[in-house]
């Protein structure tokens, strides 16, 4: 299935064989330490920086309604975002992973996309837009 939106994300979801429980890490772009001129001129044409996580969550698909739904929610936190990433983490033998068996996931979803490696999660803007990364 090709995933354009969050909706389909969640279709696809629902259609594997084990129980998903969605990852989710919500980041906000900053400027880098030591940056340059160069890049604070990237920076300010939304151009450049690095994407800082500032919070994350998992959900059950049962706790999961429409992209705006998690918008609305993610304010209630009062931290700012652009950019959330979003993973799938399956069960085992018809169990959901529980929120417990999710932190170790969420935890090395959170690191690399400190380390920039985030071309195997899904991401989208604030306005449910798929954002792809070259």
């Amino acid at each position: 299935m090709n995933i354009s939106s969050y909706e389909d994300l969640l279709k696809a979801a629902k259609q594997q064989p084990e129980p998903q429980r969605l990852l989710f890490v919500f980041t906000q772009p900053e400027l880098p330490e030591g940056y340059t001129e160069v890049q604070i001129k990237r920076f300010h044409e939304g151009k450049g920086g690095v994407l800082t996580p500032k919070m994350c969550t998992d959900k059950a698909l049962d706790e999961l309604g429409d992209f705006s739904d998690l918008v609305t929610e993610s304010h209630q936190t009062e931290q700012d975002w652009k950019i959330v990433f979003v993973a799938c983490l399956a069960g085992r033998a018809g169990v959901m992973p529980s929120t417990e068996e999710a932190q170790e996931p969420l935890k090395k979803m959170v690191e690399a996309i400190q380390n920039g490696a985030v071309s195997k999660y899904l991401a989208y803007d604030r306005d449910g837009n798929q954002i792809q990364f070259s």
